[in-house]
Parts: C-alpha cells; sequence; structure tokens
C-alpha cells in the first residue's frame, strides 16, 4: 500500500485533469492524511469549474457578436484620474474561447497576478496594442479627449483591423469602426477586461519608471494619484515635469 506521503506527492505532481481521477482512486483509503487530500484536491477541483463558469460569463458579448465580427477588440484605459503620469489606453483581440485563470477587471486583481496575465495576453493575443496621452496633451485637450486618443492610439497599433470595439461604457470619436459600449464593461467582458490589464500594467511599470526620476513624490506606491503624501509633496516641492497643471493647481504652494 503506498504511503499518505507517496499518495500526496502523486496528487502534487498531477496536472488538474487527473485530480479527479486520483480523487476517485483514493476514496475508499480511510487513513485521514488521505482524506484530507482528497478534501483539499475536491476543493480545487470546484474552485477552478467555478473560475471557468465566471469567465465563460465573461464572454457573453463575444459570443453575441461573434458570428457577426470576425474580428473583436476589447479597449479600456487606466490613468484617468491622477495628478502626474499620462492616460494609457490597451486594445486586445482575443483568441476565441480563450479564457485564462483569473483574468478580471484590473483593479480586482493582485498586481502579481496582473503582471503574469499581461505576460499570459503578449503571448496568447491575436493582437494587442498600446495608446498614450500625455500630461501636456491632457492639459492641453483635457483627459476625456486625451482619454479618446490614447485609445484610438491603441487600436492603431494593433498588427490586425477589428471590426468591431468593446469599450468600458464609452463611445469614442472618430472611428470608423463599430462599436458597443457595455456599462462595466471591463468586469463583464474578456477581451476589455484584457485590455484593462494592459492599460494598467503599462501605466504602472511606466509611473515606477518615473519614481527613479523624480523620487520626492513616491510614484512606485501612487502610480501618480492624489495620496496624502503626494499632495505634500507637490505643497513642499512643486510640479515636476510629468504632473498633470490642470488637475495639481489647488496643491500647488
Amino acid at each position: 500500500m503506498e504511503s499518505i506521503k507517496e499518495i500526496q506527492q502523486i496528487f502534487k505532481q498531477s496536472g488538474r485533469e487527473q485530480w479527479m481521477q486520483l480523487c476517485e482512486k483514493y476514496e475508499r483509503d480511510q487513513r485521514a492524511g488521505v482524506k484530507k487530500t482528497i478534501v483539499r484536491y475536491q476543493k480545487k477541483i470546484a474552485a477552478y469549474e467555478k473560475e471557468m463558469q465566471r469567465l465563460e460569463r465573461m464572454l457573453e458579448f463575444e459570443k453575441k457578436y461573434g458570428d457577426e465580427f470576425t474580428c473583436i477588440c476589447g479597449i479600456d484605459e487606466a490613468g484617468r484620474g491622477p495628478f502626474a503620469g499620462p492616460v494609457v489606453a490597451g486594445a486586445v483581440v482575443l483568441p476565441v474561447g480563450w479564457k485564462p485563470e483569473g483574468l478580471n477587471d484590473s483593479k480586482q486583481v493582485s498586481a502579481k497576478r496582473r503582471g503574469e496575465l499581461f505576460e499570459e495576453i503578449k503571448e496568447k493575443a491575436v493582437s494587442y496594442g498600446i495608446g498614450m496621452s500625455s500630461p501636456a496633451r491632457i492639459d492641453e485637450i483635457n483627459i476625456l479627449q486625451a482619454t479618446y486618443e490614447a485609445m484610438r492610439h491603441a487600436v492603431e497599433d494593433l498588427d490586425v483591423v477589428p471590426d468591431l470595439l468593446l469599450n468600458d461604457a464609452v463611445t469614442i470619436p472618430a472611428l470608423p469602426i463599430r462599436q458597443v459600449g457595455i456599462v462595466k464593461g471591463d468586469a463583464r467582458s474578456l477581451s476589455i477586461a484584457a485590455a484593462s490589464i494592459v492599460a494598467k500594467v503599462t501605466r504602472d511599470r511606466l509611473m515606477e519608471e518615473y519614481a527613479e526620476l523624480y523620487p520626492e513624490y513616491g510614484f512606485e506606491k501612487n502610480k501618480g494619484y492624489g495620496s496624502e503624501e503626494h499632495r505634500q509633496a507637490l505643497k513642499k516641492y512643486g510640479p515636476c515635469p510629468i504632473h498633470r497643471n490642470t488637475f495639481i493647481h489647488n496643491w500647488i504652494s
């Protein structure tokens, strides 16, 4: 008879597709350690199935429009509210039916998992694009128009030409492509969620680079948002070249 440790090792070295068979194989083993192992992996199986169901629900719009459109692209942005840094947009065309575990609205995903998902998206996506509008551009044309501009740049950065855009609750002007705005789209569409990950990770990494150039403001932590530390630094040091002047006038001493 295999020892409890040997059985635990078998489970550990097996892939998810084998866990159910192993649970059935050892279900009659009455040893407490084996029972505990089976329960742990049954919970893993249940959690995985629940996640796959959630991801399937997030393909609602991709499936709804999939017969009519051949290249569906999700679009989202990051950084509309910060005091500093660009606004960044992501555009992503996902393979049909691809459901990476944990993909969700970027705000609902840990920084570590966001980074992992970003790498998966770059590897698996049919195409992805990134667009930005600078702080100076935001001051010049306002944040809403700058966001639209970044989104257009993201679409232009794609290697393919989409025939449908799934947007997070907006309609982007001056794009000759059919668009569908989805309220809370980054939590309801996998394509938009993927775009939100691309935009968020790209912007966060850029702000971490800016933190090395302008260490006074704590950009590595606040990512340019108006934290108390950031506001106090503005009062003490004034703005740096990546601040949005139209956002910070109340905080400059």
